[in-house]
């Protein structure tokens, strides 16, 4: 089974998305964080640790930043917090290889809930940077929701089933 949760920053989505996780999984789930620490962000360390406590000792925790078709094995439940990330660390690659791998995902017998945020609701970036992510987070979005069995939007902690 293949979930996404998208919404806002602070919308709630990465705890309705554990809540799944732990309800579809059969064994103890794993937390896939694709964060990478190389950005020297103590702001973003600080909400990395909030989810740690959050989540307790429920999920086992795996840190991958790039390649996350190389950790997911069939027959397992994942929660992926998160494919923003996940594209942030990947922006100099382009939009065939990024939607590539996200569609290769979706092929591994495995339960795979993700998360998303929602960055396409606001004015067009300024800079060419802020636009390609903006423009990649919306085309990963269509695409996972493609192929995902549930699709949630989140909003001040209420979801909202799309599909």
């Amino acid at each position: 089974m293949k979930i996404l949760y998208f919404g806002g920053q602070k919308s709630g989505k990465s705890s309705l998305a554990e809540a799944k996780a732990l309800a579809v999984a059969t064994d103890k789930p794993i937390y896939l964080a694709t964060y990478d620490h190389n950005f020297g962000d103590s702001e973003m360390g600080e909400r990395i640790d909030k989810h740690r406590l959050t989540r307790g000792e429920n999920f086992i925790t795996l840190e991958e930043s790039r390649d996350l078709a190389s950790v997911i094995e069939p027959h397992q439940t994942y929660l992926v917090d998160c494919i923003s990330m996940w594209i942030l660390n990947r922006l100099d690659e382009s939009e065939e290889e990024l939607t590539s791998e996200i569609e290769a995902l979706g092929r591994i017998e495995a339960n795979i809930v993700f998360v998303l945020n929602d960055v396409g609701s606001g004015v067009i970036p300024n800079d060419p940077i802020s636009r390609r992510y903006v423009d990649l987070s919306g085309i990963i979005g269509q695409t996972l929701a493609r192929f995902c069995d549930e699709v949630y939007e989140v909003k001040l902690g209420l979801e909202k089933r799309l599909k």
